[in-house]
């Protein structure tokens, strides 16, 4: 994919999961940089999604960077998890770690990129 200001990172989580690997393919074709996959662990935030066996099987079905966002409590119990499981970056909520330094310095010593989500008032 050649290199452009302007990434498009489009959602797993309203995929049908039933096509989900070519549903991925078809981003891909269209010109997807990332895939975004939401995780949500029913406690953070009150929607449940998926968590590390999805990340794994989308990580068998494409090459693409998996632009992981960790809206879950405890992120830090989980960097190496999500790592393993081919995740290339990750996506903390302050909310979730008010002191994000340690967190933000661990994912990076695990060699994945790192976001930092607000949600202010």
């Amino acid at each position: 994919m050649a290199d452009r200001a302007v990434k498009i990172a489009p959602s797993i989580l309203s995929a049908d999961f039933s096509r989900l690997g070519e549903q991925i393919a078809e981003a891909a074709a269209g010109g997807a940089d990332y895939i975004h996959m939401d995780i949500m662990d029913g406690h953070f935030v009150p929607n449940l999604s998926y968590g590390i066996p999805v990340v794994e099987a989308v990580r068998r079905v494409t090459d693409l960077k998996l632009d992981t966002h960790l809206m879950i409590d405890n992120p830090l119990e989980f960097l190496e998890p999500f790592r393993d499981a081919g995740a290339d970056s990750l996506t903390l909520h302050l909310e979730a770690c008010p002191q994000p330094a340690p967190l933000i310095e661990e994912i990076h010593r695990l060699g994945m990129e790192c976001g930092l989500a607000v949600n202010p008032d």
